[in-house]
C-alpha cells in the first residue's frame, strides 16, 4: 500500500527537522464549522493553493507541495506556483526525502 500524503509530508518535516532548515508547515485546510455544517472561510489574504511547506534556506523561500506518487497539482496549486515563481521564490512538487534531497536541502 502507498503511502498516505500525510505521511510523507510528516517524513518531510522530520527530515528538515533533522537537518536544522527553517520551515514550518503550512495548514490550509479551513476548519469545519459544526454549528454550521460548513468550513469556515479561509482567513483575509490567505491565498488559495499554498504549499504544503515552507523552506527559507541560504536566503531563497522554497515553497514545497507533498503529493502522492501518481496524484497532481489542483489548478490553485498552480496558479500559486506561478505567482511564487514570479516574485523569486523556488516551488517544487516533491513526493520524498530524495526529491528534498535533490533539491538540496
Amino acid at each position: 500500500m502507498a503511502a498516505r500524503e500525510t505521511e510523507i509530508q510528516a517524513s518531510i518535516c522530520d527530515y528538515l527537522a533533522y537537518k536544522r532548515h527553517f520551515f514550518f508547515r503550512s495548514n490550509n485546510i479551513p476548519v469545519f464549522d459544526k454549528a454550521r455544517g460548513a468550513f469556515r472561510a479561509l482567513p483575509k489574504h490567505t491565498p488559495r493553493g499554498v504549499a504544503d511547506i515552507i523552506v527559507v534556506h541560504i536566503g531563497k523561500p522554497y515553497f514545497l507541495e507533498v503529493k502522492r506518487p501518481g496524484t497532481y497539482q489542483r489548478p490553485e496549486q498552480k496558479e500559486f506556483q506561478k505567482a511564487a515563481e514570479a516574485a523569486g521564490a523556488l516551488y517544487a512538487v516533491v513526493r520524498s526525502i530524495d526529491d528534498i534531497q535533490a533539491l538540496g536541502l
